[in-house]
């Protein structure tokens, strides 16, 4: 899990600069396995909190989560967020996810540089991470 290495780069700079670095993390969002894009699934996968249409697909093989995602290029804060948190818990254990902070934009300081629905959007996302893993660790046990 590179989460901790994530937060730290956004640690001294400011919000353009934040937003910035999200920016160029939105390129960085691999595209999603087949099968797993918006338009071949159900709403259950969307991420209803947020505005951006945010699908989530979120597995535990052999103890590890794995985190597939579409978000629209259009919407590159949103997609640089949720690239933030597919390559951050790549390969965390579901122990990992249950101890990520719910408050994730104070932890980035981005109070002040992401609006209240795009921060209620980015909560959405992590609530459902940590959900679909205690869901799916709890039938594989």
């Amino acid at each position: 899990m590179k989460l901790p290495e994530l937060i730290a780069d956004f640690d001294g700079l400011d919000d353009q600069e934040k937003l910035e670095m999200l920016v160029e993390l939105s390129d960085e969002l691999p595209a999603p396995s087949s099968g797993r894009t918006a338009g071949q699934q159900s709403e259950s996968c969307r991420v209803q909190e947020c505005q951006t249409p945010v699908y989530l697909w979120v597995d535990v093989v052999g103890g590890r989560v794995r985190i597939e995602a579409d978000v629209p290029k259009k919407s590159p804060t949103v997609r640089g967020l949720v690239t933030l948190m597919v390559q951050g818990l790549a390969d965390a254990s579901p122990e990992e996810i249950a101890e990520i902070p719910d408050d994730m934009v104070g932890h980035l300081g981005l109070q002040t540089a992401l609006g209240m629905q795009r921060q209620q959007g980015f909560r959405g996302v992590i609530s459902r991470i940590k959900r679909e893993v205690r869901k799916l660790a709890a039938a594989a046990s």
